[in-house]
């Protein structure tokens, strides 16, 4: 390697160990108890919340799979699915972040599936057992996402063996979420995504230079046929992208009511009345991050298209644009050497934020809801700790070799995770906060309709059914929802201490 690729490594090589120390200092804290570890004694202050929710929840895709998308497709397909997120983020502070922090406090409860068993008195714990089979099956692919991303990073851009870079960096992930736990993960989380910012506004700015300004990226642009339409996509050539289309994509919104990483932020911020300024900082970084993801694919079309960088040939090809870039600055000298290794740090960051939430996640799943809840082991705060980090190395492994395959899209692979989430999770935690009647025969019924509705759309129905051929959480959402009222309305009502607990958190 030259002598600048040697720097912009070493700046990696500090961020990384910066993350790690992190892990280490709240180490102590963490070993405190299953309250500590899983959900940070909820203290979190409402910028920490707020950053930490969205940067967990952005993961690689905002800074590979969206602008790689952008780049090779046009800008109709990332502009609907950013919008929906926009809408989702929003209503899912709104809506659902006071009331779900209210019940979990009230019932003691410090994960999603723990409130769904104690929200309907699931002595039998089938509904945790079921959540927490969910939590693992789906947050395997999507930890393996965010190990992808990483080892496309080092791959593209020192030519490192894409196996050996990202095993590198899932060690490292998994190393500081398994010393701090909760807390860690937030508070790096919350520094990743002011480094993420930087990396796409960096990158902006440098690749509006290298492609000739401004004017000339909007004129590429037009020269493409359909490229800037909102109703076409441009993919070897013009396509349609009609009402269908657009409402799936705009489905991806659905996925905040249900996905656990995000959740757990509104369960742990330590005063309600904070919601409201961590509502409001989480939907404005939202908004200005995607924007700012599909304007680097625009630009990196016109690099593309002048012959600067690529060509691409695929979306798993094109979303390493942003690495692309950061190479090309880190080529005109060691002051930008260091600029262009924060740039691909954010990358990891992005990657990290998300992967550390979605470890943590699983791992509270086995050891609280599985171990204690469904297998009734007794087993102290110290064993439990252990078997939670023992869970981040495990779901980690089968992550790495999910994510061993390099070809594999990281939008993709996403699209599926969070779809899955979206449709078990979202319709049932929204009946659980706002439908008295829901009953335990309802809840379950709802969130295995919603699960399998994921896999049979996914892989029966879209590849068989052409005009059936969109989004899977869509259906999957409505499906989850509709099962869950027929089935409560068929059962009998939950008994007056369940809804006497409800109707206490109506008016808290």
């Amino acid at each position: 390697m030259e002598y600048r690729e040697w720097i912009m490594l070493g700046t990696i090589l500090v961020y990384m160990a910066l993350i790690v120390g992190v892990g280490a200092l709240y180490s102590r804290r963490a070993g405190k108890g299953a309250d500590a570890f899983f959900l940070g004694g909820r203290s979190l202050g409402p910028f920490v919340t707020a950053m930490s929710a969205e940067a967990s929840d952005m993961s690689g895709w905002l800074l590979m799979g969206m602008p790689g998308l952008a780049l090779l497709c046009g800008t109709a397909e990332a502009f609907w699915t950013a919008l929906g997120l926009a809408v989702g983020t929003y209503f899912n502070w709104l809506v659902v972040a006071k009331r779900l922090r209210r019940y979990t406090v009230l019932t003691g409860s410090i994960t999603i599936p723990g409130f769904f068993s104690r929200r309907f008195r699931d002595e039998k714990h089938v509904l945790s057992t079921l959540a927490a089979a969910i939590i693992i099956v789906f947050f395997v692919p999507y930890t393996a996402s965010g190990f992808m991303t990483c080892g496309k990073l080092f791959s593209a851009l020192f030519g490192m063996s894409y196996g050996r870079a990202m095993l590198l960096s899932a060690a490292i992930i998994v190393v500081y979420t398994a010393l701090g736990g909760f807390l860690a993960a937030s508070v790096t989380d919350y520094l990743q995504s002011i480094l993420m910012t930087f990396a796409l506004l960096a990158v902006i700015g440098f690749g509006l230079v290298y492609a000739g300004g401004l004017g000339r990226v909007v004129t590429n642009a037009q020269s493409i046929p359909q490229y800037l339409s909102l109703i076409a996509v441009s993919e070897q050539g013009a396509g349609s992208f009609g009402f269908l289309s657009i409402l799936s994509t705009l489905a991806w919104g659905l996925g905040y009511f249900g996905v656990p990483h995000v959740l757990l932020r509104f369960m742990a911020i330590r005063q309600e009345g904070e919601l409201k300024l961590a509502r409001r900082i989480g939907s404005v970084w939202v908004v200005i991050s995607m924007g700012a993801a599909i304007v680097i694919g625009v630009v990196g079309r016109a690099l593309m298209d002048q012959g600067i960088v690529g060509p691409y040939g695929s979306t798993s090809e094109s979303e390493t644009i942003l690495v692309a870039i950061a190479h090309i600055i880190g080529g005109n000298g060691a002051v930008l050497a260091v600029l262009a290794g924060l740039i691909l740090a954010g990358i990891l960051a992005a990657t990290m934020s998300t992967a550390d939430s979605q470890l943590l996640t699983a791992a509270s799943a086995v050891s609280e809801d599985l171990f204690k809840g469904a297998f009734r082991w007794r087993i102290g705060e110290k064993q439990s700790l252990w078997i939670a980090r023992g869970t981040v190395v495990a779901v980690s492994i089968l992550a790495a070799a999910l994510a061993y395959d390099p070809t594999s899209s990281v939008f993709k692979v996403v699209s599926f995770a969070w779809g899955g989430f979206g449709a078990a999770f979202g319709p049932l935690m929204l009946f659980s906060l706002f439908w008295k009647r829901t009953t335990l025969q309802g809840a379950v019924a709802g969130m295995i309709t919603g699960g399998a509705t994921i896999f049979l759309w996914k892989f029966l129905v879209r590849p068989h059914v052409p005009f059936l051929d969109f989004y899977e959480l869509l259906p999957a959402f409505l499906l989850s929802a509709l099962a869950i009222y027929v089935v409560s309305r068929l059962t009998p009502a939950p008994d007056k201490a369940v809804q006497a607990e409800f109707d206490r958190v109506n008016v808290m």
